[in-house]
């Protein structure tokens, strides 16, 4: 059985930062990938930024510049850094973690809530 949970959400003023983690936990064999997606009110999920084990990175055009994310393998936990946020970067954040444990397989957390105030 293997978890996902994301933490470090919360409310900021506009021009703050804020660090989300992804932990995984259970039965793991090595992870492929951990991405992080975010989803506003009445929009479609979209991806924010993605980390491969070797530490390959790839950001949206949104959060370019502003946004890093980073893993520790040994602790199987992944950190996404946000500064300088914006009001429109209000939507709850999910991580996505790409795990082999016998079978490979994505899983997902239950999602963090971001909230940018102007």
């Amino acid at each position: 059985q293997v978890q996902v949970m994301e933490s470090g959400g919360g409310l900021v003023q506009a021009g703050g930062s804020l660090r989300l983690s992804c932990a995984a936990s259970g039965r793991i064999f090595s992870i492929n990938a951990m991405t992080w997606y975010r989803q506003a009110p009445g929009k479609q999920r979209e991806l924010v930024a993605r980390i491969t084990s070797s530490g390959n990175t790839d950001y949206s055009d949104s959060v370019k510049g502003r946004f890093t994310i980073s893993i520790h393998n040994a602790e199987n936990t992944a950190y996404l850094q946000m500064n300088s946020l914006k009001p429109e970067d209000t939507a709850v954040y999910y991580c996505n973690a790409n795990i082999y444990s016998g079978v490979e397989y994505n899983y997902w957390g239950q999602g963090t809530q971001v909230t940018v105030s102007s």
